[in-house]
């Protein structure tokens, strides 16, 4: 019994650090962009993340230029345990020369990761 209580015991921070991670990192899985008139624009952005409450869910999304320069943050706000995928919107302006942006979303143990989307910029 003392062998397996070690074994147990030496494996536990790997169990732990599974379980931490077991939402995995938040995908944008659609976008769209909004002309609102000159440079500014809506962005819809629908993000699913296995949500696990407030140690470990999707906390925001950013709009990225070419040059992977931030154009927004959509910071959001608190867990969507029950609600997923989830759809948030967000104002921005988006300069005359970027011809397209990425979304991507942040989770609060992964950072930034999981699935991008890539949109032209409807001018």
């Amino acid at each position: 019994m003392l062998k397996i209580t070690g074994f147990l015991l030496a494996a536990l921070p790997a169990l732990v650090a599974i379980g931490e991670a077991s939402a995995g990192e938040a995908d944008v899985i659609d976008a769209r962009l909004t002309p609102l008139g000159g440079d500014r624009y809506r962005i819809e952005a629908s993000v699913r993340h296995a949500d696990e409450g407030w140690e470990h869910y999707a906390d925001a999304f950013e709009v990225l230029d070419e040059n992977g320069r931030s154009l927004a943050t959509r910071v959001l706000h608190h867990p969507h345990v029950d609600e997923q995928p989830f759809t948030r919107s967000h104002s921005l302006t988006i300069p005359p020369e970027v011809a397209q942006v990425r979304v991507r979303a942040h989770d609060s143990v992964h950072g930034n990761g999981g699935q991008e989307l890539t949109l032209p910029v409807p001018r």
